[in-house]
């Protein structure tokens, strides 16, 4: 059975109008941010989101957490359906389950030094006195790489760079021990030259606590790195799911090929060819009719503008390779 099981998830944000439009028109309209994705995630794997900005990770990510209520769907946890819990059974249940959030200096109190941020998450969700918690903090942040730890226990959020914020941050989400772990793009605030070690830190918590991650992110690059699966996004779909290999090795949906042509080749002869999409993501409130991507797609024909596919299987040796494109049969 699964450790983490999303089912036809859906969330739906209305949208706030003028008061002249309130009073013509009383139809509601909808931002579509999730709209019906369904996987699962084994105990200890690194399930990948990858997309643009605006396809609908980070709202599924907060959804499974519980910071956000989804209009319709369920998301199961170890076996617990989160959803249907009330907020003190979510406020017990949240010591299971934490997200790791993009913006380390925004996710931070500037007025609190870093040690008691992480140590509040002990006192809040867990019996620890303050003496333990202090403890358990200073143990997090040596295995985090934040040393010496009392030193920077006691430094507040300004006083420390990109890099060690993140870090504080990842102790703050991971001192609780908890089974589940949302990283929303985790990396993509700090500086190049220190994401490989935010990124070898969050395999190393992985491997040690035996953490199950779902990791959200933009860079099929890294998601290469860390991932074991990944699901490719976009205006709240699924468009392709499958193993890291064979999603790099065969990419089947013309989104993906065009996410792969983006990542940097470390070599300077090689030429690739550019795939970049026409046009701009569209409007989620009035998502395209048909294939969501058929308006920026080279390959669309009148069925991609007409009929919407669904994840299917088209590589019968990839049983886990599943791809929601009409055409996808000529990428074999």
């Amino acid at each position: 059975m699964p450790f983490l099981e999303v089912v036809d998830l859906k969330k739906y944000f209305p949208v706030q109008k003028g008061m002249v439009e309130q009073l013509l028109s009383r139809k509601l309209t909808y931002v579509k941010a999730v709209d019906g994705v369904t996987f699962s995630v084994d105990k200890g794997d690194i399930f990948g989101l990858v997309g643009e900005s605006g396809s609908g990770k980070t709202t599924t990510g907060r959804l499974t957490v519980g910071l956000l209520k989804p209009t319709s769907g369920r998301v199961i946890i170890g076996g617990v359906d989160v959803p249907s819990l009330n907020k003190e059974e979510l406020r017990r249940f949240r010591r299971r389950m934490q997200i790791i959030f993009q913006d380390p200096t925004a996710s931070l109190n500037p007025k609190m030094k870093v040690g008691d941020a992480v140590a509040d998450a002990l006192r809040l969700l867990t019996d620890a006195d303050a003496e333990t918690a202090k403890k358990r903090v200073l143990e997090m942040f040596e295995y985090v790489g934040l040393t010496p730890a009392g030193e920077i226990y006691s430094r507040y959020p300004r006083n420390l760079s990109g890099g060690q914020k993140q870090r504080v941050v990842i102790a703050r989400a991971l001192v609780t021990r908890p089974e589940y772990v949302v990283a929303d793009e985790p990396v993509a605030m700090v500086d190049v030259s220190v994401r490989a070690q935010i990124l070898d830190v969050m395999k190393e918590m992985h491997e040690r606590l035996g953490l199950t991650y779902l990791f959200i992110t933009h860079d099929l690059a890294v998601a290469k790195y860390l991932c074991s699966r990944i699901a490719i996004m976009y205006l709240g779909r699924f468009f392709e799911t499958g193993n890291v290999e064979d999603i790099f090795g065969l990419p089947l949906h013309p989104y993906t090929q065009a996410l792969l042509a983006a990542v940097p080749v470390p070599d300077p002869t090689v030429r690739r060819e550019k795939k970049i999409p026409r046009g701009e993501i569209p409007n989620a409130i009035n998502p395209p009719s048909g294939c969501r991507f058929h308006p920026r797609c080279p390959y669309a024909t009148e069925i991609c503008s007409r009929e919407e596919p669904q994840l299917r299987q088209v590589d019968t040796s990839k049983a886990s390779h599943l791809v929601a494109c009409h055409w996808a049969e000529k990428f074999l």
